[in-house]
């Protein structure tokens, strides 16, 4: 799947959302290992990244070939600072209605737009793609992602109270979140 929209920053800096491709494997890579390092709330550590550069080349084509899937990038200044995917739960026809998304954005960049216009390029190819609902996992304690996810009509339909479990040995609640397309 194809995407490309430029839009503008909060502090006036441009920013382009594209789909990712190989040739952007190593920032995407970067990317994840700096945003998974930065807060509590992604599903993994950095040093728990298997991720390789040349693993990345390869998901990053899969997803650029894929008619019903993306990996979308945040790019400012020429850095990838934010990633985003649609991803289908699968092709069974009692699911394949579904997709699931993801969104990470560095945290230099919070509060600037970028997660706002992540999350709405996906809903927008999530419907391209003619999927009928959009399903996401946030850790309850995340106000900022609730907020965001509430504000483009995602609603509540589950909570696992031991979603997650920090290095600490602290859990944290995750909240199911659904979007009708």
């Amino acid at each position: 799947m194809k995407y490309y929209k430029e839009i503008k920053l909060k502090d006036g800096r441009d920013c382009i959302l594209r789909n990712a491709e190989s040739s952007d494997a190593e920032g995407v890579l970067n990317n994840f290992i700096l945003t998974h390092g930065e807060t509590e709330f992604l599903t993994s550590y950095p040093d728990e990244c298997t991720f390789t550069v040349e693993g990345e080349e390869k998901y990053m084509q899969a997803k650029a070939d894929s008619e019903r899937e993306i990996e979308i990038i945040a790019v400012v200044d020429g850095k990838i600072v934010g990633t985003a995917g649609v991803n289908s739960l699968g092709a069974y026809i009692k699911v394949r209605h579904r997709a699931t998304f993801g969104i990470s954005v560095a945290k230099d960049y919070w509060g600037l737009g970028i997660g706002r216009a992540l999350t709405e390029s996906c809903i927008e190819c999530a419907k391209k793609a003619a999927y009928l609902q959009l399903e996401l996992d946030v850790v309850a304690a995340n106000k900022a992602a609730f907020s965001l996810y509430e504000s483009v009509g995602f609603i509540e339909f589950g909570r696992n109270p031991k979603g997650f479990r920090t290095r600490s040995g602290e859990w944290q609640e995750t909240v199911m979140m659904r979007l009708e397309l």
